[in-house]
Order: structure tokens, then C-alpha cells, then sequence
């Protein structure tokens, strides 16, 4: 292979992959081989652990979790005050207890998600985001070799090529890459999908400035943490770090070389993960989940990595790792049992942090790097199939929530996975258990104006506070972009974002009990042993067929048949049960509406759910690193002449 500093290419037919026919006999491209040991880690040994002192821990962590954790234990309580005190006032009731324990449940996490969100706040608006990792405004060239990884399974090859060329062609233009070798690692099963990827690969490796290299697996076993754990075990001893991506995201080169200095500072580092944002959103669901991380997902990482620090997680892309660390403790074996919760994990990203953390590795998350962006499924369909998926990854982590030797944060947030989708049919159950309660007593007009009446308020009002917290980071997102000159006028002005926000606000509540009627069935299939599968995911969509949206969202509709029936006996609850049983009734128009690149584009031009990447600026050097500033000149003359100075 190779060397650093050098031009040469260096490929080679892999024998053992059989060629498809319009590529006999050259089927793959491969570097001379790096054999990079990675033994299979066990969750029953507590002795893995490794205790020693992290240079990059931050000062006064324990301080900044009891804020955090103890800020949510107070706005838990007050939460539960009034409706334990009216329960108690002619004894609790089985059915008030199940209701008071469910709702302590789920306006506990509501409050965790806020304060943590809250804390991001102060962090960004005080420009405390950089404490942590210290990125460098203008980091040296790379002293040591860098593999970017591309997995890919029966996707668009052109349009994963493309965003991998963009990255690559960023790199080229700072004058790095050699320092860094692409590969793009296929378990692709059908062969015209292979065959589109090798004509990508053609396309791009004649223009591209760095290594290309392609290799396609025969058998595809554990899926993506599969692949990568080939990778890593045949070529992974010629690299120091490797940046994994996923098919649907990329990376600006300013981003990789900040990552990749940080990383070479920074000895004790495992892995760093960054906040990517979505762009290239086209349909009306796309850009909700475009405008929605935009304005607030940099906040809500900033509060992850402010408490969790050193011990934070990891995305599974669009991030940096050290090679050998990886390699040397993040093997992940097999579960005992049958699928789906026996077998290879899943959802293998946030147990490899755990790994890394367990062996004495930093893992850091930032939300002080801009450049890093994925794009999302594009109809409601789409992204209830995807996350089917992840249900199941995510489950299978409660048996390891226990495993010897994790610490304590990790263990945590491996719980918090769990929670995101247990959540569901907690809310579902309260929700039902509610309505129940309210059968049992007569109408009572007064229960219209819920909000009067003496019985129904204390939940009422507990209710509104949890709403209030569910869109409390939107606010802060909101409040954040206010602050920042530049980015209220990237994103049109203050009156545009308020716009956006308004209706991602009212889009997000009509889709809410939609996902949370999905992710309950998806729960339930899981636990009654029925297997997710893996499917390529679809990235392009122009509208979704009524038939389909409704054989799609049949039971979506029938819960909300289900809860209208209890209307017809209890009329006087309308305004309480309307926002969940009305999205559920026209759940199929929801998803046809949301679905339409047309009515995207309508919402565009009026101004809702516009960001500043509408033309997928945000790879551009223009809008990177305002935390660490200055960074225009970054690749120029001026920029050269200070890495002159610094060498």
C-alpha cells in the first residue's frame, strides 16, 4: 500500500469475491492488507474495566450531572404534586395508581430531555461549546493516515458517490488527501446494485484526489457493524483513525481535519461524534426533520456532551475513531437466544461506545463543529419501517443495561435508548388507562372546558407542563438562532424562523401519536418475537399512493376509531382526546400530504421549514465552525501561510 506523502494507487483483485458479469474478473479494488487484530469482548467479566484519569475529562463533571439530574428530579415532582394530591383525597384507586405511575414515568424523561436541553442552552449562548475539545480554528496537516468508510447495502450508488466525491473533493481542495484513503465497503446482495457501485467507483476514482478503494462482501453478516469489523480486521493496521459514514451523509474536509487534530492532540481519545444536521430535504416530512434538527439539534448535543463529557456515545457515523482502541475493545459478541433479541447487536454504535469507555477511552460527542450533515427518509412510511428497525437494536439492550464492567453513563444511556421507544406504548397505556378512568363517571359538560374543572385540571395542567417541556427545545433552539446575527439571517430573519417554527411545532403534534401508535406495535412485534429484518433504506420519494398510506397506517386508524367510540360515551372529553384522535383518524391523509415533494417546494416559497442548506450549504466553508472563528480564510493563501508558520 502506499505511504503517506505518496501519489501512488495501489489495486488489487480480491479473487475470493465472484465478479458480475459486465465486471469479470474485476469486481473489487483492494490496498495490500493490514491485518488488525479484534477479538469478540464478553459482557460478564467485570475485570474489562479500566480505570485511569482522562485528560479529557471536564473539570467539575460530577457538578454539572447533579445540576442536570437534579434539576429533573425537582420539575419531576412539582409535575406529580397535583395529581397525587387529588388522587388522594378518597384513596388512590388501581387504576389512578397505574395512571400516576405511568405519567411519574414519562414526565420524568420529558424532564430530563428538557434540562439537558437547557443546560446546551446556557453552554452554546455563554460560547462554551469548545471547552471540552479545544478545536483548533486552523489545525495542521495530518501527520497520520486517515481511512473515510462508506458502508453501502443495495443503495442509489451515484448519489452515495457523489456525497463520498464532495468529501473527497473537499479534502483535495485544502491540500490533504494524502492523508486520507476512501472505501467504500458493499454488502450490497444484488448484483445490478454492485454493478452501479463499481461504475460510481469508476466515475469517481478517476477525478478523486485521494485513494479509492472498493470491496463488496460475499457474506453480510451482522449487517453494518459487520462490515466495518472486516474492514478493520483486514486493512485497519494501516490506519491510525477512521471517520465512518453512513450512505446518506457527508462531511466538509475543514470538519475531518479539525476531527482528525483533535484526535492526534489528544492521545486518550477513542472516539468523537459529531451533531449532523440534515439537508437536501424535499418532501414536507423531510423538511420538518430538516428544519426540526437544524434549529435545535446542535442545542440538545450541546447539553449531552456538556454532562456526559468523557463518557458520552456514539451515532454509528459521521464520526472519528481510533483505529486499534476500536479494534482492541469493541468487539461485539453474539447474544445468547434467538432473534431478535438473541444474535448480533443491532444497534451497535452506542454498546461500541460503552466498549471503548469501558476500556479506559474518551468518547466524546460536540456540538462546536458544523460541517457534518445526513440526509432523512423522505415519507412518514419510510421513516416508521427505518425505525422498526432501530426498535429492535435499541431493546436489545436491556439485558445489557446490566453487563459488568460499564460505567455508570454508559449504562444510562444505554437505558435512554430503551426509553426512546418504550416511551410509545407507556404514552399509549396511560392514554387508555385515562379514558378508562374518565368511563367510569358521567358526562359533564363542564369537562369541555377541562381546564375549569376542579377534578380534571391538576392532570390537566400536569399535562400542559409536559407539552410545554416537549417544546421547550425548540424554543431554545429558537433563542438560540436570535443571538446569532448571522444565522438569523441565513435562516430569512426572525419572522421566517417563527414561521418554521410554528408549523414544525403543529406538524410534530399531529405526527406524535401517529409514531406513537407505530413504535407500540413495533414494540409489541418485537416482544413476541418477530424479527425487523434489514432493508435498504429508501433516500428519494416524490409522493406516497393512497392504497399504501392506507394499508400503511390501518392501525393508526383503528386506535383512533378505538378512542372515538369512548367519545361517543363521554362527548364532554372532546377537547382533551382531540389532538391524539384526530391525527389518528386521518393518519393516511397525513402521510399522503407529508409525503409530496410539490407541497414541500409550496412550503418553501411561503417560507415555512426553510433552512440555510436548502442547497446543501452546509458543507460550504462559508457557514462552518462559528465556534471557532475565524474560519473564511480556511484553505486560503492566508490559511497556508499560518500552517507555514506552524509546521
Amino acid at each position: 500500500m502506499s505511504g503517506y506523502g505518496s501519489t501512488a494507487r495501489v489495486y488489487e483483485i480480491d479473487a475470493d469475491i465472484p465478479a458480475f458479469p459486465a465486471y469479470a474478473g474485476a469486481s473489487s479494488w483492494l490496498p495490500e492488507q493490514a491485518p488488525l487484530a479484534m477479538p469478540r469482548q464478553t459482557f460478564d467479566d467485570a475485570s474489562q474495566q479500566v480505570t485511569r484519569k482522562l485528560d479529557t475529562r471536564p473539570q467539575g463533571l460530577l457538578a454539572r450531572r447533579f445540576i442536570v439530574f437534579g434539576s429533573t428530579l425537582v420539575v419531576a415532582v412539582l409535575a406529580m404534586i397535583a395529581p397525587v394530591i387529588l388522587c388522594a383525597r378518597e384513596g388512590f384507586q388501581p387504576l389512578e395508581i397505574v395512571s400516576l405511575v405511568l405519567f411519574g414515568v414519562l414526565i420524568s424523561a420529558i424532564a430530563c430531555w428538557f434540562c439537558s436541553t437547557f443546560a446546551g442552552l446556557v453552554v452554546m449562548l455563554t460560547g462554551r461549546e469548545q471547552e471540552d475539545m479545544d478545536f483548533a480554528p486552523y489545525p495542521p496537516m495530518p501527520t497520520r493516515r486517515t481511512a473515510l468508510l462508506m458502508p453501502l447495502y443495495n443503495e442509489d450508488a451515484r448519489a452515495a458517490l457523489a456525497r463520498l466525491g464532495a468529501l473527497d473533493a473537499s479534502l483535495a481542495r485544502l491540500g490533504a488527501s494524502e492523508a486520507f484513503d476512501l472505501f467504500v465497503l458493499s454488502d450490497s446482495t444484488k448484483d445490478e446494485a454492485a454493478a452501479a457501485e463499481m461504475l460510481a467507483c469508476i466515475a469517481l476514482r478517476a477525478q478523486a484526489g485521494s485513494n479509492l478503494y472498493y470491496r463488496r462482501r460475499t457474506e453480510n453478516v451482522e449487517r453494518k457493524a459487520g462490515n466495518i469489523a472486516d474492514w478493520t480486521r483486514t486493512f485497519g493496521g494501516a490506519y491510525d483513525f477512521m471517520v465512518v459514514l453512513d450512505a446518506d451523509s457527508t462531511m466538509a474536509g475543514e470538519t475531518v481535519l479539525r476531527l482528525v487534530d483533535a484526535m492526534e492532540r489528544n492521545p486518550g481519545v477513542g472516539l468523537i461524534q459529531t451533531a449532523p444536521t440534515i439537508i437536501k430535504a424535499q418532501t414536507v416530512f423531510a423538511r420538518l426533520s430538516q428544519f426540526g434538527v437544524r434549529l435545535y439539534g446542535r442545542v440538545a448535543a450541546a447539553g449531552l456532551a456538556w454532562w456526559a463529557g468523557s463518557e458520552a456515545s456514539y451515532w454509528g457515523h459521521n464520526a472519528i475513531l481510533r483505529t486499534r482502541a476500536f479494534a482492541d475493545c469493541a468487539g461485539l459478541p453474539h447474544l445468547e437466544g434467538r432473534k431478535p433479541f438473541g444474535g448480533h447487536i443491532m444497534s451497535h454504535d452506542v454498546v461500541e461506545a460503552a466498549l471503548l469507555r469501558r476500556a479506559g477511552w474518551a468518547v466524546h460527542v460536540t456540538a462546536a463543529l458544523d460541517g457534518s450533515s445526513e440526509e432523512t427518509p423522505p415519507t412518514l412510511t419510510d421513516f416508521i419501517r427505518r425505525d422498526h428497525r432501530w426498535c429492535q437494536g435499541n431493546l436489545q439492550h436491556l439485558p445489557l443495561i446490566a453487563a459488568k464492567g460499564l460505567n455508570p453513563i454508559s449504562r444510562l444511556q444505554l437505558a435512554m435508548g430503551c426509553m426512546a421507544y418504550l416511551s410509545s406504548p407507556l404514552w399509549f397505556a396511560s392514554l387508555v388507562v385515562g379514558m378508562a378512568m374518565q368511563l367510569q363517571g358521567p358526562v359533564d359538560w363542564a369537562s369541555f372546558w377541562y381546564i375549569l374543572n376542579p377534578e380534571l385540571s391538576p392532570f390537566m395542567l400536569a399535562s400542559l407542563l409536559g407539552a410545554v417541556m416537549l417544546m421547550g427545545p425548540k424554543i431554545m433552539g429558537f433563542i438560540l438562532v436570535l443571538s446569532r446575527p448571522g444565522e438569523r439571517r441565513a435562516f430569512g430573519g426572525a419572522r421566517q424562523i417563527a414561521k418554521g417554527m410554528a408549523m414544525e411545532i403543529a406538524l410534530s403534534a399531529a405526527l406524535a401519536p401517529i409514531l406513537m401508535v407505530a413504535n407500540t406495535k413495533a414494540v409489541l412485534k418485537i416482544v413476541s418475537g418477530h424479527d425487523a429484518g434489514w432493508a435498504a433504506q429508501q433516500r428519494d420519494c416524490d409522493g406516497l399512493a393512497w392504497s399504501d398510506a392506507f394499508r400503511a397506517m390501518r392501525w393508526q386508524m383503528a386506535t383512533g376509531v378505538m378512542f372515538a367510540l369512548g367519545l361517543f360515551i363521554r362527548p364532554d372529553l372532546a377537547t382533551w382526546f382531540a389532538p391524539i384522535v384526530l391525527p389518528l383518524l386521518f393518519a393516511a391523509p397525513i402521510a399522503v400530504f407529508t409525503s409530496r415533494v410539490g407541497t414541500g417546494e409550496a412550503f418553501a416559497r411561503k417560507g415555512w421549514l426553510v433552512t440555510p442548506d436548502e442547497d446543501g450549504v452546509s458543507a460550504s466553508p462559508a457557514v462552518l465552525f462559528r465556534a471557532a472563528r475565524p474560519a473564511a480564510d480556511f484553505g486560503s493563501p492566508a490559511w497556508a501561510r499560518r500552517l507555514q508558520r506552524t509546521a
